[in-house]
């Protein structure tokens, strides 16, 4: 019986083979994720070289990373103990050589300002209550009813300069006056590196719910947020732990929740989802069913779905999101995993409409409002000179599928 016992529990050839299989995909498909030439350490080293045309972008940092001692650095991979806070101007090169949607890494460090992204200032701030200070003299500096904060969360595999960039080509493209702040949690920006990232991410829920805490209770009249990948299931996890009163607060200042190729098991979003009840404004989720990436993931979590490149993103709307379905956008990305960078540039036109769609999902017997304002994205889309074609884009929100371009 033991022998038997031994047998049937061994693993069988077809068995081993069929998880060779898998794990060679999983890398094939994690390896499409990853950049050719990745930044390294002093990618943040300041350059001071001429550029006519090009753009700066001051952005707050807030981070759950260590601080790094080698020049032009400012944080590494690994956690630390509380939070750090920074600051960084960043310059975007005139277009051409820049295009939208995309991120002009130099060849060498500091890279040429007149056609790659570069720091022109990067520095630490000392303390909290130094940033907060910076901050409301930021937002003071807006007209009133234009004071908004507007937050990004970068996703896995993501080392800080990376995401800092790719935050600042957001901002660039979509030429919002908002304030930027960046929330960097400690990934080590490794292929290999999953659950530690999953678990920085866990970490750093704390620091994040402290964060927008300091942003409700700020100078702002609005709070914009958008978290990527594994920075959606931060945010989310951040959220669902508010105490109703803080929850409450948050939604008092929160405009918009734009989640992008969330990588979140799409049971453990659905509970997310029922724990916190229906928010006042609809959350945002750009959605993929081509994410390499998101496919990665699912083989990692068992099999399961992730919400960002869930098959039915109609059950999605009924949960009271809105959807936006990217499949048909021809990515610039081999993971087609950082399609929502590339809506930047549509970024006012396309939240009126989300922000239409919003109010329609709230309201009864609005179909053809909503219609409408489907519509006016199409044209609005089309018609616009950075545009080579329409987005083949599909705007989802219950009860109605409303589809324009390519659907």
């Amino acid at each position: 019986m033991q022998a038997r016992s031994e047998r049937t529990i061994a693993p069988s050839r077809t068995t081993c083979g069929k998880v060779l299989v898998q794990t060679a995909v999983l890398v094939m498909c994690l390896a499409l994720a990853a950049c050719a030439n990745r930044p390294g350490v002093g990618s943040l080293s300041v350059s001071t070289a001429s550029a006519p045309g090009a753009t700066t972008h001051d952005i707050l940092v807030v981070t759950t990373r260590e601080r790094d001692t080698q020049p032009g650095t400012l944080f590494n991979g690994e956690r630390k103990d509380g939070i750090n806070y920074a600051k960084a101007t960043i310059s975007v090169p005139p277009s051409p050589p820049h295009i939208p949607g995309q991120v002009q890494w130099g060849s060498i460090i500091p890279g040429d300002p007149n056609t790659d992204f570069v720091a022109r200032s990067a520095s630490y701030i000392p303390d909290r209550a130094a940033m907060l200070k910076d901050l409301n003299k930021r937002l003071m500096k807006l007209p009133k009813g234009e004071r908004t904060v507007f937050l990004f969360i970068h996703g896995y595999n993501t080392k800080f300069v990376e995401g800092l960039f790719r935050f600042t080509q957001i901002i660039h493209d979509s030429k919002t006056t908002n304030v930027p702040v960046y929330f960097s949690w400690a990934s080590r920006g490794q292929l290999t590196d999953y659950v530690y990232d999953l678990n920085s991410a866990m970490v750093a829920r704390t620091a994040l719910a402290s964060t927008v805490k300091d942003l409700v209770d700020s100078k702002a009249e609005k709070i914009v947020i958008l978290a990527h990948s594994m920075g959606t299931y931060l945010l989310m996890e951040t959220a669902r732990q508010l105490t109703p009163a803080a929850a409450k607060k948050f939604q008092s200042k929160v405009q918009q929740v734009i989640l992008a190729a969330p990588d979140i098991d799409i049971d453990v979003f659905k509970e997310q989802l029922r724990h916190m009840g229906k928010p006042k404004n609809p959350f945002v989720i750009m959605v993929s069913k081509d994410d390499r990436a998101l496919k990665a993931s699912r083989k990692i979590a068992g099999d399961k779905e992730r919400v960002g490149a869930y098959s039915n993103d109609l059950e999605l709307a009924e949960l009271g999101a809105i959807v936006v379905d990217l499949t048909e956008v021809e990515s610039a990305d081999g993971a087609h995993h950082s399609k929502f960078a590339q809506l930047a540039q549509f970024g006012p036109e396309l939240s009126r409409t989300l922000t239409q769609s919003s109010l329609t999902q709230n309201v009864p017997n609005q179909g053809s409002r909503l219609s409408n304002a489907g519509q006016d994205l199409g044209s609005v889309v089309s018609s616009t000179a950075q545009a080579a074609v329409s987005l083949p884009i599909a705007i989802i929100t219950a009860p109605i599928s409303l589809a324009t371009g390519g659907r």
